[in-house]
C-alpha cells in the first residue's frame, strides 16, 4: 500500500497526482517534524496489523501542505526501511545496499530519502521494470537459452546510485519518530 499513499495524499491536498505531490515536497528541505503513517488499510509488513489506522502527527502552526507532502514520501522510505530491517533480522546479517527497480525509482527525492533512512546505498536498475525481464530470463534459462551466469548478468546493470548523506544521529532520530508514530496507530 505504500504506493497508494502518494496518490491518496495528493488527492487529499487537491493535487493532480503523485508527481505534483513530489513537486510540492521538493519546495521544503524537510518535513519539519510532520510524520505520516499511511496505514490506510492497516499496516502491512513487518507490522501485520489490520486494525491500525493512518495518522499524521507532529503538526504545528508552521506546518504547510508541503511538509505533509514530504512526510508522505518519507513514510514510503520508512516502510521500506522497516521491511529491510526485518529481512536483515531474518537472515541474521547486514545487507550492504538496496537494489531497486520499478516506477518509484524515477523519483530521485524518494530514492535519496531511502538511502538516508537505510544508511546504505540504493542502486537503481538501468532497466526500470525488472519483473517482466525476470520472468523472461527464468523462461529462457529454463529452456536453455541462457546459462545462469549470463542470466545474472542481465540483472547486474545498475544505472544510478544514491549514497546516504544523513548522519547517523539524524537518521536514528527520524526513525525513532517514525516508530513512535507507528505505535500510535496500533493503540
Amino acid at each position: 500500500m505504500s504506493g497508494h499513499a502518494a496518490a491518496w495524499a495528493a488527492d487529499m491536498l487537491g493535487l493532480e497526482g503523485p508527481d505534483a505531490l513530489a513537486d510540492l515536497a521538493l519546495t521544503v528541505d524537510d518535513s519539519a517534524g510532520v510524520v505520516f503513517v499511511p496505514a490506510l488499510a492497516g499496516l502491512g509488513a513487518p507490522w501485520w496489523d489490520t486494525d491500525a489506522r493512518g495518522l499524521v502527527c507532529g503538526l504545528s502552526l508552521s506546518s504547510r501542505p508541503a511538509h505533509v507532502a514530504r512526510a508522505t514520501f518519507e513514510a514510503i522510505a520508512f516502510q521500506v526501511g522497516d521491511v529491510f530491517a526485518a529481512m536483515e533480522k531474518g537472515i541474521g546479517g547486514r545487507m550492504d545496499r538496496l537494489l531497486a527497480d520499478g516506477g518509484p525509482t524515477a523519483n530521485a527525492m524518494l530514492m535519496q530519502m531511502q538511502a538516508d533512512v537505510l544508511g546504505r546505498p540504493v542502486e537503481i536498475a538501468a532497466t526500470r521494470e525488472l519483473s517482466a525481464i525476470g520472468a523472461a530470463v527464468m523462461a529462457g534459462t529454463g529452456v536453455g537459452l541462457w546459462d545462469d551466469e549470463t542470466a545474472r548478468g542481465l540483472f547486474s546493470n545498475r544505472q544510478t546510485r544514491y549514497a546516504p548523506v544523513t548522519g547517523e544521529d539524524d537518521r536514528s532520530r527520524r526513525v525513532d519518530a517514525w516508530h513512535e508514530a507507528i505505535s500510535r496507530t496500533r493503540r
